[in-house]
């Protein structure tokens, strides 16, 4: 089995599919054309020290940062620490 570890103070993300939609009209919209997500599940980190995240974490990131590759069939997303924006917490309703 193989596996990615990134390195320095680099950020693992996986990415969701981009799913195709169809219009009311019929028409199909592939999912390449359509925005990407900005956030994503932490997979992996490299040697942060101190960091505010964990493996399994949802992350929100900077747009047009970071390199994404295809690895075994999936969609990642290696990021450097300091582009991520925020960690997305579950809170109860008020």
């Amino acid at each position: 089995m193989r596996e990615l570890q990134p390195l320095n103070q680099n950020v693992l993300l996986e990415l969701e599919s981009t799913k195709e939609q169809k219009t009311a009209g019929g028409i199909i919209i592939p999912g390449t054309a359509s925005e990407k997500p900005n956030y994503a599940k932490v997979v992996a980190l490299g040697n942060i020290e101190n960091a505010e995240i964990k493996v399994g974490d949802t992350v929100l990131f900077a747009k047009f940062t970071g390199n994404e590759i295809d690895f075994e069939g999936k969609k990642y997303l290696f990021i450097p620490y300091t582009n991520l924006l925020a960690k997305v917490i579950e809170t109860e309703a008020i």
